[in-house]
């Protein structure tokens, strides 16, 4: 069955295994609020344990904004958990203030000894935004200062540790074409030096909940928008009509130079059925997850799928299969 709250939405998540556990991190808010866009300002990450990514075990709540006055007292969202070799599980988040309007997202870290009941460290973000590469808050342009959804992974080539995230480069005449997925780099995970963007194709506005994965020799990054925030020059690169889900780029080294994958997009729907996407190697093979968004008629949801098989051809290219799973999977 999918991961569901009888009083909560469930929305953007991030998943790390341990062993023969797969822990589940997500966005939750109270569906008491009556109005579901209601839930970004009122937010606190939950977590769940799963042996199959299908039957969950919630353990309630286990992160939330801090007290104020506080970078991080209004909102803790989107980010991702990693074991360190300090033995110590690390929680990577996003992070805004009453104090600047909720505009202004940084990026803070917390560090836990079981997963569950977690502390900060230090007392501001790990991470902020500056320098020429990228956008700042500028409301003309775009609604907000884009500097979320951080995921971190151990640097493949070497001793340290990288991590991507939701950003936009300034200067771009089509504000659908400011969309980026940033960078940054540790020795250690907990002192970060900003660098330019990884990938500024131009091809959307925003590129939200980047996922970095390698499979079978190819590196691939998962990234989630909107029907809307679609440019020009991805229309043109892809001729369907717009649609709202999770794509992909692709490319042979993490650090890049990455491509925004051709042909249609991974998982999109219109209306969004599916968003801030996750693909995983369960060991017999790749599945998505989602949380569920939308319904035909235009409902939100906000629960996590269940998992649905992906294949990988020739090309390197990803394909979902829904049609493999049974009638009474919830996707």
């Amino acid at each position: 069955m999918a991961l569901a709250l009888t009083d909560q939405w469930i929305w953007d998540f991030w998943l790390a295994r341990d062993g023969a556990d797969w822990h589940i991190y997500f966005l939750k808010a109270d569906k008491s609020l009556g109005d579901p866009e209601l839930r970004h300002r009122n937010v606190t990450q939950g977590h769940a344990v799963s042996t199959d990514l299908t039957n969950w075990r919630y353990l309630g709540t286990g992160f939330a904004p801090a007290p104020a006055p506080a970078w991080d007292d209004w909102t803790t969202w989107t980010g991702s958990v990693l074991r360190g070799p300090d033995g110590l599980w690390h929680l990577f988040y996003t992070g805004t203030t009453h104090a600047l309007a909720g505009m202004h997202q940084r990026i803070g870290h917390a560090t836990s000894p079981d997963g569950h009941s977690w502390q900060r460290v230090g007392s501001g973000p790990c991470l902020d935004l500056s320098g020429p590469h990228y956008e700042e808050y500028t409301p003309t342009v775009w609604h907000d200062r884009a500097f979320r959804d951080p995921w971190v992974i151990k640097d493949p080539d070497g001793d340290g540790w990288l991590m991507y995230f939701t950003a936009r480069v300034p200067g771009v005449a089509e504000p659908n074409a400011g969309g980026a997925i940033g960078f940054a780099t540790s020795p250690d995970l907990y002192n970060w030096t900003l660098q330019p963007p990884v990938y500024r194709g131009g091809m959307f506005g925003q590129m939200e909940v980047p996922e970095v994965f390698e499979y079978r020799g190819r590196w691939y990054m998962l990234f989630c928008t909107a029907a809307e925030h679609w440019s020009e020059a991805y229309k043109a690169f892809n001729p369907q009509p717009p649609v709202g889900g999770s794509h992909y780029l692709m490319a042979g080294n993490p650090r890049g130079p990455w491509t925004v994958a051709p042909g249609p997009f991974f998982e999109g729907a219109s209306p969004t059925r599916r968003y801030a996407g996750k693909v995983v190697d369960t060991g017999n093979g790749l599945v998505a997850l989602g949380f569920i968004h939308t319904t035909p008629d235009q409902h939100f949801v906000g629960e996590v799928s269940d998992p649905i098989p992906v294949s990988v051809d020739a090309d390197g290219l990803l394909h979902v299969h829904p049609e493999h799973l049974s009638p009474g999977a919830r996707i």
